[in-house]
């Protein structure tokens, strides 16, 4: 797989593999590869040029609701979490469902935007928070049922691409060109704090986690890494073992140590806080994997698995040091990953949600 030129204009086209093509405008390329990442992209997204946003969106009073659709379950998704025992995805057109079953049932949440929702993160049982284009935050207070819209600043015409919480008042979203939002009121309000990150180039921010013990860790285009020791007040830009774009990044269950991960295949673990890295070997049955890697959950017995590309799904139960890799045969992208009950996965991605045996072999189809 040859890694795509990344550069700056003015739309994408999305080829879907029924033929049917969908346009994004104002979208970058790599921000697209990360979400969409099996599908064949032409062009980018943003000019490098484009208004610079205000400190400070409003949401839009009139809102517009998400579509029901008997099919959100099937249809693109590209983020899973837990609220407490329910799990919950989010997805393309505003799409939000929840389940109470470990996935073999899915109800839609009213949800009042039809953008793409790019990820979902929850700091317990009923707080949650969902981003995605247009700069937008989603709030949710009873465990991802309904939603309200906190944010969202149209001039910046950018996704937000991530999401991370310390509790149900400070929270911290990130994306494309620089994007970095802070609350410290569970969302009342968000001040623009992208000038705390040495980012001159505004590299787009496409992952952020906590790392046990030592503190918040971002990644993003162009290798670009940055860690902060105290809650994401201050910042260290960091020389990172690649110069790609990184997807992701993930906090294992060991102190200090974690987990980067982007195109190619390419991965890399730390047990410093990013001090130094060792690139991890990814072998599958045909030789290195190079398909690019969206993202990754640590489970609760401590193990870690990734998602990616080419239905590659990438598990490690010694602390992120080697991984067994295995391929779905639909070969379908998968953009998220959760633990289900009785050693099943959740995965997400095109075709909507797949509930899986540890190794990517479906259980069910929703």
């Amino acid at each position: 797989m040859r890694e795509p030129v990344i550069r700056r204009t003015r739309s994408a086209v999305i080829h879907g593999n029924d033929g049917s093509r969908t346009f994004y405008t104002s979208k970058p390329l790599h921000v697209v590869v990360a979400l969409l990442i099996s599908m064949t992209l032409c062009g980018t997204a943003l000019a490098a040029d484009s208004t610079p946003a205000d400190a400070q969106g409003n949401a839009s009073d009139a809102a517009v609701f998400a579509l029901e659709s008997a099919k959100a379950s099937r249809s693109l998704l590209l983020d899973v979490t837990h609220a407490g025992k329910r799990m919950v995805v989010v997805g393309d057109r505003g799409h939000i469902l929840y389940s109470d079953d470990q996935g073999k049932a899915w109800t839609q949440a009213s949800v009042p935007t039809r953008q793409l929702l790019t990820a979902v993160y929850f700091v317990d049982d009923q707080h949650g928070w969902a981003v995605g284009h247009d700069a937008q935050i989603l709030a949710s207070a009873d465990g991802g049922a309904t939603w309200n819209k906190q944010f969202e600043d149209l001039k910046r015409e950018a996704p937000l691409l991530d999401v991370w919480f310390k509790d149900s008042s400070t929270g911290i979203a990130v994306g494309a060109y620089g994007a970095m939002l802070e609350t410290t009121d569970g969302g009342q309000h968000w001040e623009d704090i992208g000038e705390r990150l040495d980012n001159e180039d505004q590299f787009h921010l496409n992952g952020i986690a906590y790392v046990k013990d030592a503190g918040l860790f971002i990644v993003g285009e162009m290798g670009s890494m940055f860690r902060s020791a105290d809650d994401g007040q201050t910042w260290e830009k960091l020389e990172g073992p690649y110069q790609g774009s990184l997807f992701g990044v993930i906090g294992t269950a060991q102190p200090n140590s974690l987990l980067a991960y982007g195109l190619r295949g390419n991965l890399f673990r730390s047990t410093d806080f990013g001090s130094n890295w060792e690139a991890v070997s990814l072998q599958g049955e045909r030789g290195p994997l190079e398909f690019s890697i969206a993202n990754a959950s640590l489970l609760p017995d401590n193990s870690i698995v990734l998602v990616g590309n080419g239905g590659s799904v990438m598990s490690s139960t010694d602390d992120g040091e080697s991984f067994t890799v295995s391929n779905r045969s639909d070969r379908l992208s998968l953009a998220g990953v959760a633990e289900g009950d009785k050693g099943t996965l959740i995965l997400v991605g095109q075709g909507g949600v797949h509930v899986t045996s540890p190794t990517g072999a479906d259980v069910t189809q929703q």
